[in-house]
């Protein structure tokens, strides 16, 4: 068994040719490339029982060399990915079910019949690859790149494969985001956790690749420091999935959590304060802003017009193209890994990351909900739109870590300040207006917030 840390970056036909010649991946090239035509038949029960323990099994096909291997659960995080790997060489393209043993069988499958497994689909591709090093400090990196360009096959359903995947052999996995956001400040790689058996599955049940990630776990006790990075890694990570899930179906609901997803990033990032000051965000604030202020918009647009939900997919497909969104997603995951946000704080700034995070949250709301002056919106509502960057900063922090402050009602809070939220965002008319001035007016009195702007 080995663990295989791995990134895999959707790309376009055109890209994987660039790639090729790349001076950076030509200038680190040490074996040259190779070229390798696999075929991989997939397995599973009827009920697609592997799946759902999260495992994949297949015998690959390498020219003369025949494989079977499995894929237990591992774990992934935006993009960058670890799982335990088990592989044994075949005589003959026959899956050998004894090899399916304690050692590597996973403890949920432990009562299904093994001879219920079955072929379920195929992928089969062309792959180049190289060995690609380079001193990185006093170490060496090894990385193995490969491009891959093929289908998967279920039944009379197919999915074009096209991705260059860079799976760390020796070093340390932030060499991984490195090279990928390097490459990608000039070509447009999508960062895809969705694996080529992922696929597979999903042209049976569309429905299989799950865009949800377990909300963090947050705890009154643990520092702000980890708080802020739960969240900034989940909300990346759902922002990846949901983008490849668009691509993929085009449902309109996923580019309107996309986007939710991307306006959360930016609120998150800027809320810290002295803990992570503006100099270390200001390129990804820039990045999302950049993408916010073509987004939204249109996504606000499509509530009400059927014209504009029916082009986006085309101009989400236009926007895979540009290498902004998987560079700046690629820069967000090497940053988050290297806590990037500490590297030019000042002494307050270092004790504020140790401070726990149900104690600075408490104060962070206080002072946010006093700033807000949500008295001043019943005379005054038009003024409420000013206010949408802070709306942002309460809503992030409450929608993810409400559950550690013994405030009553938060729950209701954050439901009627995402509403005054959504008014805000709306255009100011006659009808909205006395909303607005009314929404105000109910927040302040509630329980809750009384309780979080007096904390």
């Amino acid at each position: 068994m080995h663990k295989e840390t791995e990134i895999k970056l959707r790309v376009s036909p055109e890209t994987l040719a660039a790639l090729r010649e790349h001076p950076l991946l030509k200038k680190r090239n040490k074996s040259g490339w190779s070229r390798h035509e696999l075929a991989n038949q997939y397995f599973d029960t009827a009920e697609r029982d592997l799946a759902g323990a999260r495992v994949a099994l297949r015998i690959r096909r390498d020219g003369e060399q025949i494989i079977q291997t499995l894929k237990t659960r591992g774990q992934s995080v935006a993009g960058l990915s670890e799982r335990n790997e088990f592989n044994w060489d075949l005589d003959k393209p026959k899956l050998d079910l004894k090899k399916l043993d304690d050692q590597c069988w996973p403890a949920a499958l432990a009562e299904l019949d093994k001879k219920a497994i079955k072929p379920a689909f195929s992928t089969d591709f062309t792959r180049e690859k190289a060995e690609i090093a380079w001193g990185r400090g006093k170490a060496k990196v090894v990385i193995e790149a490969a491009l891959d360009q093929g289908q998967v096959t279920a039944g009379k359903l197919k999915e074009p494969i096209c991705e260059l995947e860079l799976e760390l052999r020796e070093g340390e996995p932030a060499a991984l985001l490195e090279l990928a956001e390097e490459l990608a400040q000039t070509l447009a790689l999508m960062p895809c956790d969705i694996s080529k058996a992922e696929r597979g599955y999903r042209l049976f049940d569309a429905g299989s690749y799950s865009v949800a990630l377990p909300q963090p776990a947050l705890d009154a006790e643990q520092s702000l420091d980890d708080a802020f990075a739960a969240i900034a890694w989940y909300l990346l990570g759902s922002s990846q999935r949901l983008a490849e899930q668009y691509r993929f179906n085009g449902h309109w609901r996923l580019l309107q959590d996309w986007v939710q997803c991307l306006g959360e990033l930016r609120a998150v990032l800027g809320s810290l304060g002295q803990a992570a000051p503006r100099a270390t965000t200001r390129e990804l604030r820039g990045a999302l802003d950049a993408l916010l202020e073509d987004w939204r918009p249109l996504v606000e647009a499509g509530i009400e017009d059927e014209d504009v939900r029916q082009a986006a997919p085309e101009q989400f497909a236009e926007e895979l193209t540009d290498p902004r969104w998987g560079h700046f997603s690629l820069s967000l995951s090497r940053w988050l890994l290297g806590t990037g946000w500490k590297v030019e704080r000042n002494n307050r700034g270092e004790k504020l990351g140790t401070v726990p995070v149900a104690n600075w949250l408490a104060t962070f709301l206080a002072e946010e909900g006093k700033a807000l002056q949500l008295d001043r919106y019943r005379q005054q509502p038009e003024d409420l739109a000013e206010q949408l960057p802070r709306l942002e900063r309460l809503l992030v922090w409450l929608h993810h870590a409400r559950n550690v402050l013994d405030v009553p009602e938060l729950d209701r809070v954050y439901g009627e300040l995402s509403k005054l939220h959504l008014l805000a965002c709306q255009p100011l008319t006659e009808e909205s207006r006395p909303q607005r001035s009314e929404h105000a007016l109910a927040v302040s009195r509630l329980v809750g917030w009384k309780a979080l702007v007096k904390s």
